[in-house]
C-alpha cells in the first residue's frame, strides 16, 4: 500500500499550543444501570477533545472516533471512565478531555390517581484527565413548578407560578445516583413535575406549591443547604431558572460551593 503523507504531524511555526482539540456532537448509543438495578438504554451527545503540542500541526480526528468505536455499538459508565485514558495514550497527550449528555427517563406515578408517565432529565458526565490525575463532574437538569412567594402575599386571589429549570453539577467522592441527584432537588421546590396528571392530580400539585411558595434564592439555597449535607459531595454548583409567567424576562440564582463558604 502506498505510504501517505501525514500532514497532522508536520511542525507548525507558530509557536502556539491548542488546549483541547477534538470532535464534538457525535451522537452514540449508551447504556446507564438504574438504581432498580435496571438497565437504561438511550442516546448519548459525545464530546472528546485533547490538547495540541505547539509543535504539532493538528490532531488525528479517526483516532478519537476509534477509541470510542472500541467499546462497541454501547458504551456503560465504565466504558466512559475508560475514554480519557485511552485518548491520551492513543493520541500522545497530556490531557484528555470528555462530555457525554443524554436524556435519562423516570417513571413517576401521579400523586393522587397513581397514573405513570414517564418524565425525561437532562444529565451530562464531564470528564478531565491527566496521566496522574482524572476529575469528573455529573450534572442534571431537572423542571420543577415554582409559586412567588411576594405574588401570593400580596394577592386576594391565587398566586403566579411558573415552571423553572434547575441545573446542579457535582463533583463527588462516591458515585451517586442520578435518581437521588432529581429527588433532592425537586423536595426543594414548590412542586415536582409530571408527564401525566389527571383532574384530581392536577388539584393535587396546584394547592402542594401554593402551600409550598419559593422564590428562586429560595430554591437555590435549599438545594446547596441540602447538598451540604451529603458526606459524598466534594463540590456543588446549583443554578435556577424561572421562566417567568408574568415578566418578560427569567429570574436567575447560582452557588457554588467554594463561594459560598466564603460568603
Amino acid at each position: 500500500m502506498q505510504e501517505l503523507k501525514d500532514t497532522q504531524n508536520e511542525p507548525d511555526e507558530r509557536n502556539l499550543a491548542i488546549d483541547r482539540v477534538g470532535v464534538k456532537s457525535l451522537r452514540y448509543p449508551i447504556e446507564i444501570k438504574d438504581k432498580a438495578n435496571e438497565v437504561q438504554s438511550t442516546v448519548a451527545t459525545v464530546s472528546m477533545a485533547v490538547d495540541l503540542p505547539h509543535h504539532y500541526k493538528g490532531t488525528h480526528m479517526s483516532r478519537f472516533i476509534e477509541v470510542l468505536s472500541a467499546h462497541g455499538p454501547q458504551l456503560s459508565v465504565r466504558d466512559m471512565s475508560a475514554i480519557p485514558g485511552e485518548l491520551l495514550e492513543r493520541l500522545e497527550a497530556e490531557r484528555a478531555h470528555i462530555v457525554i449528555d443524554f436524556p435519562f427517563f423516570l417513571s413517576k406515578a401521579a400523586p393522587a390517581t397513581g397514573e405513570r408517565g414517564l418524565m425525561d432529565y437532562g444529565v451530562k458526565f464531564e470528564i478531565d484527565a491527566t496521566r496522574d490525575k482524572i476529575d469528573c463532574m455529573v450534572t442534571v437538569e431537572v423542571p420543577v413548578t415554582t409559586l412567588c412567594p411576594c405574588s401570593k402575599a400580596i394577592s386576594d386571589r391565587g398566586a403566579h407560578n411558573q415552571r423553572g429549570l434547575v441545573t446542579l453539577a457535582i463533583r463527588f467522592d462516591r458515585p451517586i445516583w442520578i435518581e437521588d441527584l432529581v429527588k433532592l432537588v425537586e423536595s426543594c421546590a414548590s412542586s415536582e413535575l409530571y408527564s401525566l396528571l389527571k383532574r384530581p392530580d392536577e388539584k393535587v400539585v396546584t394547592e402542594r406549591a401554593y402551600d409550598n411558595p419559593v422564590f428562586v434564592e429560595d430554591l437555590v439555597r435549599a438545594i446547596a443547604a441540602k447538598s451540604n449535607e451529603q458526606p459524598d459531595i466534594l463540590w456543588y454548583r446549583v443554578e435556577a431558572e424561572n421562566f417567568e409567567s408574568i415578566h418578560n424576562h427569567n429570574a436567575y440564582a447560582m452557588i457554588e460551593k467554594d463561594s459560598a463558604a466564603r460568603r
